[in-house]
Formats: structure tokens, C-alpha cells, sequence
């Protein structure tokens, strides 16, 4: 048996090169891993890693080009063109609604009863015109009221006085309970419970007495009425509100030193109007047409204004569409002034504000015009 000789196993063995082999290659042979210009070990990385980009240029081709030689031009007509999914039922369901719109409106259109002239006639003339002023006023004199009264509400129902909390509690309690034409007559007829109204010290003198009768007329009567209902609700709302914000923010609030009203008002209410405002905008809306109950107390707004119109001429319908047109009207500027309020107020809440309906006009536009380019660059093929 052969002697080995010792530390023979320790040297790296030494490999042979044919004869016109690349230097290069004959370097990387002979020379020992570590040594300088030897290629180390392959590097690994842990579980997980991401690998970084490649330093060295890409071993690969481009796409589209061949190796040594420029990008060759993809021709696009060969390639596969992706349809989008028919859906059969979705247009069917559209073509059925759009049939059943068109049949409404053209049977709303061709009745020769809604007497189409009538409403043109009365549509601008000076009684209506004031109705409507009066349904605005008594809207909007409604919902400022309301919503301060029920701001204070809101706030002593989250008050940590059981007093308070409790009082709210009852109020909101008993006006909601009670339908609203109820409490209308209820306020109408006050003078049968409380012939006089006066102001002075209790169990002592009177400065001075009203009588009720004189004090709350038709039109007071339906302002304190309207008031004292929706007030009720607006404090549910702005309480949501309220609650709705995270509590962190409040204890933020807290920890920087703001009191507890400058919390509320810089911080806890800002943010809280992003729940408030859809309500109070369909609380708004429905203001608006609830006005239309004080006709009961002849109190001279829309409706009773068109009431009194058609009980001399007897023509009840298209009076009646002459105050359903300016509702529609009325509600439809309302209903686009609570979008813009709603998109002012959700600046925070997402990264991108939703766009407005002219916004969309242009993007479905754009999306129909570019459809048609396609159509016709396929059709000239």
C-alpha cells in the first residue's frame, strides 16, 4: 500500500488545462478559493429575504428584440383582444326598467288631465311665488333652531350630571313620542290652558302679561312647534356624532392640556361632521316637505297657497303638480348642496376625494369616445 504523505489531503489538487484553453478559464482552475480573483462561495440569504436588484447588466435579452440586434416591433393586430364579460341579465334588468320608465313618463306626459297648460299658468304666478318663500323661511328658521336646541340637548346627554342626562333624556323622549300634527294643534290651542303669559318674580309680582292668543299666531305657532320636534331629533344626531370619533382623539386632547370645550369644538366637532351632515341633510329634505302640515293651521306656505287657488277654481290637480314641481325643484338644490357639504367634510377620511357628477360626466365621456376610436380603427381594418 502506497505511503501518503502528510498534509498532501490539505493542499487543493491542482487541475489541468488543455492547451488554447481562455486564460480566464485557466485562472478560475488553478487558483484556490479565497485567493484574490477567485470566485468565493455562492452567498445565501435568510428565509424571507427579498433579493436585491441585480448589479451586472441583465443576462437576458429585452423583450421583443434578439440577441445582438435592435427591438423588433410587436405588430398589436395579432395580438389576442380581451372582451369584457356579457352580462346578459344586468341588461336585461336595464332595458325592463328603462322600458317601464319610459311607459310612466309617457303616460305622466300624454294625460290630457294633468292639464300641462294649467301648471304653466300657475307655476310663477304671485301667491305661489310667496308660499314658497314662506316654505323656505319657515325651512331654514326650523332647522337652525332645531339643531342649536339640539346641539345643547346632545351635550347634556353626555354630560356626567345625572340632572342633566336625565332632562335630556325626557325631552327627547316626549317629542319624539308624539306625532307632529298632534303637537301642532297642541301649541294652536296653548291660549285654552294658559289664557295669559307674563314675566316676573315666581310667587311674587308680574312685570308684565300677554295674552297667548295675541302672542302665538299661526305663523309662531308653527316655528315653535317645527322647533321643539326636530330639535328632538337633531340631538340624536349630533350625539352620534359625537360618539361616533374615536376616543383616542379625546384623550389626545386631553394629554396636550385643551380643555374640555376647546376638545369639542376644535376637535371632537370637525370630525364628527362627517356623520352628522348625511343625516342632518335628509333631516333637512324632510323639513322641507314637513312644512307642508301647517296648511292645517292656515299658515299661508306652498301648499296652502295652491289650496287656495284650486278651492276657486276647482282644478285640484294641476295645482297640486305646480307644488309638487317646486318640491322636486327645491329638494333636488338641496340634495346636491348636501353632496358638496358630504365631499367637503370627507377630506380626511380617504386618500382621494370622490368625484363630482360633472367629474364623472367627463370620465364616462372620455370612456364612450374612446370605445368609438376602437370601433372605428377596427371597421376601417
Amino acid at each position: 500500500m502506497p505511503s501518503r504523505t502528510p498534509g498532501a489531503s490539505d493542499a487543493p489538487a491542482a487541475a489541468t488545462v488543455s492547451p488554447g484553453a481562455h486564460p480566464a478559464a485557466a485562472g478560475l482552475l488553478t487558483k484556490p478559493p479565497g485567493a484574490p480573483g477567485s470566485p468565493g462561495p455562492e452567498p445565501t440569504t435568510d428565509r424571507g429575504s427579498t433579493p436585491g436588484p441585480a448589479s451586472g447588466p441583465s443576462s437576458g435579452p429585452p423583450p421583443g428584440s434578439v440577441s445582438g440586434s435592435a427591438p423588433v416591433p410587436v405588430d398589436r393586430s395579432e395580438l389576442p383582444r380581451i372582451v369584457p364579460r356579457r352580462r346578459l341579465g344586468r341588461r336585461l334588468a336595464a332595458g325592463a326598467a328603462l322600458l317601464v320608465f319610459a311607459m310612466a313618463l309617457s303616460s305622466v306626459v300624454r294625460n290630457k288631465a294633468f292639464q300641462w297648460s294649467v301648471v304653466g299658468q300657475y307655476f310663477t304666478t304671485g301667491a305661489v311665488l310667496d308660499g314658497l318663500l314662506l316654505t323656505l323661511w319657515l325651512t331654514g328658521a326650523v332647522m337652525v333652531l332645531g339643531f342649536l336646541l339640539g346641539t345643547v340637548l346632545a351635550v347634556m346627554r353626555l354630560s356626567d350630571n345625572p340632572v342633566l342626562r336625565t332632562l335630556s333624556w325626557g325631552y327627547v323622549w316626549i317629542f319624539r313620542s308624539t306625532p307632529l300634527l298632534v303637537q301642532l294643534l297642541f301649541w294652536f290651542n296653548i291660549g285654552a290652558l294658559y289664557p295669559t303669559l307674563g314675566l316676573g318674580i315666581p310667587y311674587g309680582p308680574e312685570f308684565f302679561t300677554v295674552k297667548t292668543v295675541n302672542l302665538l299666531g299661526p305663523t309662531l305657532t308653527a316655528v315653535v312647534g317645527l322647533t321643539l320636534h326636530e330639535s328632538a331629533y337633531a340631538a340624536e344626531v349630533v350625539r352620534g356624532g359625537i360618539l361616533s370619533v374615536d376616543p383616542g382623539q379625546v384623550e389626545a386632547a386631553q394629554a396636550l392640556g385643551l380643555s374640555r370645550r376647546r376638545t369639542l369644538r376644535r376637535i371632537v366637532v370637525p370630525q364628527a361632521m362627517r356623520s352628522i351632515v348625511p343625516t342632518a341633510g335628509n333631516m333637512l329634505i324632510g323639513t322641507l316637505k314637513g312644512t307642508s302640515i301647517v296648511s292645517v293651521l292656515a299658515v299661508h306656505d306652498l301648499l296652502y297657497s295652491t289650496q287656495l287657488i284650486y278651492n276657486q277654481t276647482y282644478q285640484v290637480i294641476p295645482l297640486l303638480m305646480v307644488a309638487t314641481l317646486w318640491y322636486i325643484a327645491v329638494t333636488t338644490v338641496l340634495s346636491a348642496g348636501q353632496y358638496y357639504v358630504e365631499r367637503y367634510y370627507a377630506r380626511g377620511s380617504s386618500r382621494a376625494l370622490p368625484p363630482t357628477p360633472p367629474q364623472r360626466l367627463r370620465v364616462r365621456w372620455a370612456a364612450v369616445r374612446a370605445r368609438l376610436a376602437t370601433a372605428t380603427a377596427s371597421g376601417t381594418r
